[in-house]
């Protein structure tokens, strides 16, 4: 049946289905792209927040100077 087609319409089809797969192509980069800079971000304000603060009467924190008065 494509064989019975002019030669015009052929190229015609062709230009259509190059540019539909060029346009996806730049629309699965673009979603690529922003979905990277959106984990960038999350990743540099975690790395950004300061520790949480050490609570003195915590029974797993380790101390290596405890003197006891005897």
């Amino acid at each position: 049946m494509f064989k019975e087609k002019s030669p015009g319409l052929k190229i015609l089809w062709l230009w259509t289905f190059g540019t539909a797969a060029v346009l996806v192509t730049s629309v699965v980069r673009t979603r690529i792209r922003d979905m990277e800079k959106l984990m960038n971000t999350e990743e540099q304000q975690q790395q950004q927040q300061p520790p949480p603060p050490i609570n003195p009467t915590d029974p797993t924190l380790l101390m290596d100077d405890v003197q006891e008065d005897s």
